[in-house]
């Protein structure tokens, strides 16, 4: 069941910040900070915007009836997420393809789509599995293959600190899963093979 609230999202984000600046020592009414609540609230509005997403309005009819059956792969789709179990960022490239039966989608669709669930709180699992399932869902291709590759500043920055480590994540739905000349094609195409 979704958690709903009664309250319009993001309205107490202000005073959280300067409960929180006040547990941290710090004088939420000094010059450099009083204005740090509302600017969190925007920061925070424009990084989880993808729960404002409606999917029929992001497709807007840009799927297309061509008769085209070979692979379509966007890759190195940039873009930047918030973990959900530190509220740090992660961010990195995503890699998408699918293959058409008889309907493709507007270039431009496909990062808006990562972007629709990259702008959440998430786990990079999850949103590699979302964005592949969107594309099955909605296209119903013969396969659809993602992957995600990302820094997270949670590894980075605190824990373990390793600044080197980058998460690989992949879905791959259809003929990509079942077919290994299909997946072995989409990684190729984005610059991986099956031994690395």
């Amino acid at each position: 069941m979704p958690f709903v609230s009664d309250r319009t999202p993001g309205s107490q984000i202000p005073e959280a910040i300067r409960t929180l600046l006040a547990e941290l020592g710090e004088d939420p009414d000094r010059p450099g900070l009083t204005g740090t609540p509302e600017r969190v609230q925007r920061m925070y509005a424009e990084l989880t915007d993808g729960y404002g997403s409606d999917p029929d309005a992001l497709l807007n009819g840009a799927a297309f009836e061509v008769d085209y059956d070979e692979m379509v792969v966007v890759r190195d789709i940039e873009f930047y997420s918030l973990c959900e179990h530190h509220l740090l960022p992660f961010f990195g490239r995503a890699h998408v393809g699918y293959l058409p039966r008889g309907r493709v989608i507007g270039l431009s669709k496909i990062p808006r789509i990562v972007d629709m669930y990259a702008h959440r709180l998430q786990v990079q699992e999850r949103m590699t599995q979302q964005v592949a399932t969107f594309l099955m869902e909605r296209l119903n291709p013969k396969g659809v293959g993602c992957v995600v590759e990302a820094t997270h500043l949670c590894t980075v920055m605190r824990g373990v600190r390793k600044q080197e480590a980058t998460m690989v994540t992949s879905a791959m739905l259809g003929t990509f899963r079942a077919d290994a000349r299909t997946r072995s094609e989409f990684l190729t195409f984005i610059g991986r093979t099956s031994e690395r």
